[in-house]
């Protein structure tokens, strides 16, 4: 099982961090490695709703499906993946910590199989590393 979390503070309001952070037509300027997003159900966002993301993650083109399993607006986003070699859960929360001061955490997990089994070690130090230059483009945007 591989199980990463991060974690930053955003100086910003918890309303705005969340609103932007939860949009997965934001998710290209914030994440490193994905290069688009496509809705496959229809806006906004919801329980269910459906988005294709497209990738790169240690030098391969990935695509995976997302469907939302939670949400609450302004505190929890969760979305999984059941398809691939690698199902991922991805979980985003955010916390006021005062009226200007937001900490997002992001966490991902997942049960690798086949061959993403053998690497999962690397594969987690490496999602550590990725997750972390996220946050900070996305404190960048939300601060600057």
């Amino acid at each position: 099982m591989v199980d990463v979390l991060t974690e930053t503070k955003i100086n910003c309001p918890i309303e705005r961090a969340s609103e932007y952070a939860a949009n997965p037509d934001n998710a290209p300027e914030w994440y490193v490695n994905i290069d688009s997003a496509e809705w496959l159900t229809e806006k906004p966002l919801s329980l269910g709703s459906r988005i294709a993301f497209k990738a790169k993650f240690l030098g391969r083109e990935l695509a995976y499906i997302y469907e939302i399993v939670e949400y609450v607006p302004g505190m929890k986003l969760v979305m999984q993946t059941s398809e691939g070699p690698f199902p991922m859960k991805t979980t985003y929360v955010w916390k006021a910590i005062d009226s200007n001061t937001t900490l997002m955490t992001l966490r991902n997990q997942g049960e690798p199989t086949g061959f993403s089994k053998l690497v999962s070690p690397f594969m987690a130090s490496m999602m550590k590393k990725a997750n972390m230059k996220d946050l900070r483009k996305l404190k960048e945007i939300m601060e600057g």
